[in-house]
């Protein structure tokens, strides 16, 4: 397996659902905000961004990116914990003008991890003032390139 991205996001009370777990549209936001934490870099905090964070944030950006595909697969409910969760990201592939985030959600209690979601999601790179896809640049391939594997393997595909 090839690098990967590990990035702790804390839970909110918000975040759960009257089952006293994770609610599944809230999981959608802690992997945005994952993504967001490995992909973005603020001009106020880049200092403290992950080395992949080499995309510009906010108004006058010249790239604006657009999810184009999420796929989720829940493995295990998500339980409210004190500890944040661990978000692993790589890249299951590099396109033309798009990336395929690949993740799972993951938690450790008692020294025991378990892998709560597996998810997918493809991000396209849009020029800002035209609004059409761009290509990704050299520097944004060589920076991504090492946290390239192998896609999620889906555990409940019917054949």
């Amino acid at each position: 397996m090839r690098a990967r991205l590990q990035i702790p996001v804390a839970l909110r009370w918000a975040d759960l659902d009257a089952y006293g777990h994770v609610n599944n549209v809230a999981v959608l936001t802690l992997l945005e905000e994952a993504r967001i934490a490995a992909f973005w870099r603020h001009p106020q905090a880049a200092e403290q961004a992950h080395p992949t964070a080499v995309l510009d944030a906010g108004p006058g950006a010249d790239t604006v990116t657009v999810v184009a595909r999420q796929e989720l697969e829940y493995l295990a409910a998500v339980p409210h914990l004190r500890e944040p969760v661990v978000i692993e990201m790589w890249l299951g592939r590099l396109g033309g003008a798009s990336i395929e985030v690949c993740y799972e959600i993951t938690s450790t209690v008692g020294g025991r991890r378990t892998v709560h979601v597996q998810a997918m999601t493809t991000i396209v790179m849009l020029e800002a003032a035209s609004g059409r896809p761009r290509r990704l640049t050299p520097d944004e391939r060589a920076t991504w390139e090492p946290y390239v594997g192998p896609p999620v393997a889906w555990r409940r595909r019917e054949g």
